[in-house]
């Protein structure tokens, strides 16, 4: 896999353009040559920076099960990840951010063989662990003021923040969903009845059919009719009532409809519904039951997808019998934890993170036949729109101000405020929109679109926007200035835009170029920003 580099156009003059272009036509060859070396198909036993030889963390229970689906296609996992791919990784996978260089260089040096288990432990109590996975969970639940998901933006706050809340709080998982499916009053004041509102239409079939796709991890469409019909019974009384607040409404049982009720669950047993009760509950009194694996099963294999970039039933929320798993066991290792713990979400990304699946390298080996098979390597994808923008806005030290002017009441987002923890899916901007934020319409994963376009390159690489990020970085001038040896200034642009140091042979290739330039340090260090941000190192999780 080769990276992408920029060509700068640093100069202010045509000359100055046509001349820094023909330098940088051979300085990239090399440059290329020497960050990818590691990435081309010839690949030897361990590429550095981005590998290592031994492993510090042990086999845990993932782990066996996936080795033992690799052995019967004939392969294995790759070589460990090195400590400087570990950190970037992450803190990309867990929080949604770059670390900090000072971390870095700590990271680094921590000579701990557990340091990456304590650095996880870490992670988890971070604000921004929640702001992340937030965002994740506001996609599934199409959190969302404008059509086709009309939740106005007052309660579409209310439910981002409750959402917020329960991650941050590390709410069970059983309870959040049984909050969600039960909520009955208000959608400002009970902001999780939301999930009632957040529908393109509000019949049973279609809550079902939300029900099915975010709790179950399958499509409503692809049952058998009368399966499908069964299912929505559950929620033929839920019934929507206008309040005189503005924008208010309140999600209730219809009360026209009494008596018994008569289902089907979908495992095929009937049951009756005393008229005094809520179908909604008996419905989640099945799903939440610990050996119902239609529940836990979904769960895990969503953040197996969240967090390995592909689900063990792909795609995640596409299951179904002829949809197998590509590794069962894996399936039922994390299912079980899951259970075990009552619950407990962060049990199941620990045992994720901690694995050497997770932390092995994402250089795929030429020796495997198919390099599709599932877990043979860490899979190699861009971030997500919100991440990217967060990440060049550090770099840039300006964040980006969001405004809504329709529907009222207005909103206004500071810049202060990072791009993940943006709440309403309506409100979004030129660069979200190239960059593949989903519009939170359908709560399908495919929605996020995170695949490379021609648009995104000719913006990354030719855009004023970056080219004033990089320019007048408070970051990036602090680093020119506090380095009078070029060695370091190199050093630290690494450290700081890719999270790790350069190679030796990096560092010649960059020094060379600040030789011959005749630019000066500061336009020469912005054209090596400019190439390291327009790198697929950068771009990309790995």
């Amino acid at each position: 896999m080769l990276l992408v580099f920029a060509l700068p156009v640093a100069a202010r003059s045509e000359e100055r353009k046509i001349v820094t272009a023909r330098r940088w036509s051979r300085v990239l060859i090399a440059f290329a040559l020497a960050c990818v070396s590691g990435w081309s198909l010839a690949i030897p036993a361990v590429v550095r920076p981005f590998e290592t030889e031994t492993w510090a963390t042990p086999e845990n229970a993932v782990d066996k099960s996936v080795v033992a689906t690799l052995r019967q296609h004939g392969a294995q996992l790759r070589n460990p990840c090195s400590d400087e791919t570990f950190i970037r990784r992450i803190y990309l996978d867990m929080i949604g951010t770059l670390p900090e260089p000072g971390e870095v260089e700590a990271f680094l040096a921590d000579p701990r063989p557990d340091k990456r288990a304590a650095l996880i432990e870490t992670l988890f109590t971070r604000d921004e662990f929640a702001d992340y996975w937030s965002m994740k969970w506001c996609d599934v639940l199409r959190v969302k003021s404008e059509f086709p998901i009309n939740l106005w933006p007052n309660a579409t706050q209310a439910y981002q923040h409750w959402i917020h809340q329960a991650l941050h709080d590390n709410l069970p998982y059983d309870q959040f969903a049984r909050a969600l499916l039960t909520s009955s009053g208000s959608n400002v004041r009970d902001p999780q009845v939301n999930f009632y509102r957040a529908l393109p239409a509000r019949d049973p079939t279609t809550i079902a059919r939300g029900v099915a796709l975010t709790f179950m991890g399958t499509r409503l469409d692809t049952w058998p009719s009368a399966r499908a019909t069964d299912m929505a019974t559950f929620f033929s009384r839920v019934a929507y009532k206008k309040t005189g607040e503005w924008k208010e409404e309140i999600v209730l049982l219809n009360p026209e409809l009494a008596g018994p009720l008569k289902a089907v669950l979908p495992d095929g047993v009937p049951v009756t519904i005393p008229e005094e009760s809520d179908p909604r509950q008996t419905f989640a009194d099945w799903l939440l039951t610990p050996n119902n694996v239609w529940f836990s099963r979904a769960i895990v294999n969503r953040l197996w997808c969240w967090t390995m970039g592909r689900g063990i039933i792909n795609e995640a929320d596409d299951i179904r019998p002829d949809n197998p798993p590509a590794s069962p066991d894996t399936l039922a290792c994390l299912g079980d934890a899951l259970v075990k713990s009552h619950y407990d979400l962060r049990s199941v990304y620990r045992l994720i993170f901690n694995s050497r699946t997770y932390q092995q390298s994402s250089i795929p080996a030429n020796d495997i036949a198919d390099p599709s098979i599932q877990f043979a390597h860490y899979t190699i994808r861009r971030l997500d729109a919100e991440v990217l923008s967060d990440a060049l806005c550090w770099i840039g030290g300006n964040g980006v101000g969001y405004v809504s002017a329709t529907p009222e009441p207005y909103t206004f987002i500071p810049k202060a405020n990072r791009t993940i923890t943006l709440a309403d899916g309506s409100i979004t901007s030129a660069f979200l929109a190239t960059f593949g934020r989903p519009a939170r319409d359908t709560g399908l994963e495919s929605e996020r679109d995170n695949r490379p376009t021609d648009t995104q390159r000719l913006y990354l690489l030719n855009s004023s926007d970056i080219q004033q990020k990089i320019s007048r970085s408070p970051r990036l001038r602090e680093i020119i200035t506090n380095n009078k040896k070029r060695d370091m200034l190199v050093r630290n642009l690494y450290i700081t835009i890719l999270s790790r140091p350069p190679t030796p042979e990096e560092t010649a290739v960059a020094l060379a170029y600040f030789t011959k330039s005749n630019l000066g340090t500061g336009p020469s260090a912005n054209d090596l920003a400019w190439t390291l941000i327009n790198s697929k190192e950068f771009l990309y999780r790995h």
